[in-house]
């Protein structure tokens, strides 16, 4: 009796643990480089590329930014081009708040490492995605050059919710 009860807890436990892992999928893509010695010349421009197969669903688009609590101030901008896999590449010029005198950087940070995920999404709004292959380049377009302390720049892509 006590044998077969457990059997039974376990193969429920199972089940649950499976349903609950096929629930929990997370529709994310999130590509980061790395600056070569953290100091992003102008000249060097990261560029990542995915490939989106479900056209059905929103999406937001978020530039990722890791740099060292050295870094000295407290914006930064980039220029972001999106090359979608039909037609012709836009361009935005962002400029990205980092920090605030009163909040400090307002990125998650441990020891001296910050990371932001900045939406850059058109209108701050999801949008819809044709399917193939995007090509996202991030361009350094502040007047230091090359641009000290920046560890790496990203682009994530998640289905809205």
């Amino acid at each position: 009796m006590k044998r077969n009860r457990l059997f039974h807890i376990l193969t429920l436990s199972v089940l649950i643990s499976g349903f609950l892992a096929s629930c929990t999928t997370v529709d994310v893509f999130e590509k980061n480089v790395a600056i070569p010695n953290h100091a992003w010349s102008s000249q060097f421009k990261p560029s990542v590329s995915l490939d989106i197969n479900d056209t059905t669903s929103l999406y937001n688009i978020y530039l990722v930014i890791r740099h060292t609590d050295a870094y000295r101030y407290k914006n930064i901008w980039v220029n972001v081009t999106a090359q979608p896999p039909a037609g012709s590449p836009t361009s935005q010029s962002l400029e990205l708040q980092l920090a605030t005198d009163s909040k400090g950087w307002l990125g998650t940070g441990m020891d001296d490492i910050f990371e932001h995920r900045i939406l850059i999404t058109p209108a701050q709004k999801p949008i819809l995605l044709k399917k193939g292959t995007y090509q996202f380049t991030i361009a350094n377009i502040m007047r230091e050059d090359p641009l000290q302390h920046v560890m790496n720049v990203g682009i994530r892509v998640e289905k809205a919710k």
